[in-house]
């Protein structure tokens, strides 16, 4: 059996924040989109699940046709097995994750991010799955007394510290 690799960036030129996981069932895409609505009501996203039997295909929903688009494409271009990518706007991957790992589909969470993001894809004779995830860029140093102020101020800036 032949295995190939091959590395998928995820296209993403808003920035925008997404979560990329893993599934089992084709009733998923109705169960996240009952849990990203039901954790953030105003939220802007869609999701993309890769169907991994019958038919084999990206099953789409969301709120937003730009979003819709771009998870699509995403997914096609992932094409792994039962995989999922949701993006966001006015909303962030922490204030909807517990609900995610709640949906009894959801295998696991690959990353959540707004960071550039390269998915590592294995591929056989089979199909192809998610190996890993290369999210941002390597550490370069240990903060400091400066890095923990900013640090601080940022969370209470946007809302997350009193």
């Amino acid at each position: 059996m032949e295995l190939k690799f091959k590395v998928v960036k995820i296209q993403n030129p808003q920035g925008l924040n997404f979560i990329l996981g893993q599934s089992h069932f084709i009733k998923t895409v109705e169960d996240i989109y009952e849990a990203v609505v039901n954790s953030v009501p105003d939220v802007k996203f869609a999701l993309a699940f890769c169907e991994a039997s019958g038919a084999a295909k990206v099953r789409v929903e969301g709120n937003d046709e730009q979003l819709k688009k771009l998870a699509a494409d995403n997914a096609l271009e992932l094409a792994a097995g039962h995989s999922f990518i949701i993006f966001l706007k006015q909303a962030y991957p922490i204030n909807l994750l517990n609900a995610l790992k709640s949906v009894p589909e959801v295998c696991t969470i690959y990353c959540a991010s707004a960071n550039p993001v390269e998915v590592i894809i294995g591929q056989t004779a089979l199909g192809s799955g998610i190996l890993g995830v290369i999210d941002g860029v390597s550490c370069k140093e240990v903060e400091q007394s400066v890095d923990v102020a900013w640090r601080k101020e940022l969370l209470r800036k946007i809302g997350y510290k009193l």
